[in-house]
């Protein structure tokens, strides 16, 4: 089995950070060799995978061995809820100290989808932000038709950062995430034609609360949004379209998102 190490032989490549993307899920599983190739040679040079049910995180664990630059988040994404119990939360509390695990999650509220009782989800939630605040772990928001739910919910737990992963919302909520001291995770969806005012949100913020990510194998960026399975190398369109909105160049909205990110995970 190869172990990949990062990749530095063309100095011309950026070295960006897909901060949230899923490695374990079967679309990528099977060929994850050929994907951290191209990731490499898109000049990608950190992957954060996310778990998001207990079965999902020894795989996560296990991808971050077999790949020198992978690190990883645990945690139970609220539409998962029904898929553990409770104290199967104790085991975030050992994760918590492997250098492997960057931070926790992804965790939130999804009333999009309204598969899981909210209460359910509400309780996931809180028991895993109590273990993130005893074991000074970042957390990985996952909120859909829920900011202002989730935000209320952070309030009482004093996390040492949170990013707001796949921010779709509108220009008032990203106001309301990034004043209460939050990052704001832009996918592929900032790049299609019809999210005009996501590229404006992405514009307006601080430049010290913005990561990129793929969030894949879901939400292909355009010009590739006709290829069915994201993958880590994509990010760099995401990039492109965030630093364009912004009026800077791409080397540059690369180091402002890889400091984010290195600072958002407590990474060296």
């Amino acid at each position: 089995m190869r172990r990949h190490q990062l990749q530095t032989a063309n100095c011309n490549l950026l070295p960006m950070i897909d901060t949230h993307c899923h490695l374990t899920d079967t679309e990528l599983a099977g060929q994850l060799d050929d994907v951290m190739d191209r990731c490499a040679a898109a000049g990608v040079r950190q992957v954060i995978t996310i778990g998001t049910t207990p079965a999902d995180w020894k795989e996560c664990l296990a991808v971050c061995d077999r790949f020198s630059n992978v690190r990883c988040a645990v945690g139970v994404h609220p539409t998962y809820c029904n898929e553990a119990e409770l104290p199967q939360l104790q085991e975030l509390r050992s994760l918590s100290s492997d250098p492997r695990v960057v931070a926790l999650g992804e965790m939130g509220l999804d009333h999009h989808y309204d598969n899981v009782p909210r209460q359910r989800q509400r309780d996931f939630f809180t028991a895993q932000l109590a273990i993130a605040v005893e074991n000074k772990k970042s957390v990985v928001i996952h909120s859909r038709q829920a900011i202002d739910e989730c935000l209320a919910v952070l309030r009482d737990y004093p996390v040492p950062a949170a990013v707001f992963h796949c921010f779709t919302g509108t220009t008032a909520e990203a106001e309301r995430v990034i004043a209460a001291g939050h990052y704001l995770g832009f996918t592929g969806v900032v790049t299609f034609k019809k999210t005009g005012e996501l590229r404006q949100i992405a514009a307006m913020a601080p430049e010290d609360r913005i990561v990129v990510e793929t969030d894949a194998p879901w939400l292909s960026p355009e010009p590739k949004r006709g290829q069915k399975v994201n993958e880590p190398a994509l990010v760099m369109h995401t990039a492109a379209v965030v630093a364009a909105a912004r009026g800077i160049r791409l080397d540059e909205l690369d180091r402002i998102t890889s400091d984010n990110a290195m600072r958002l995970y407590g990474m060296r």
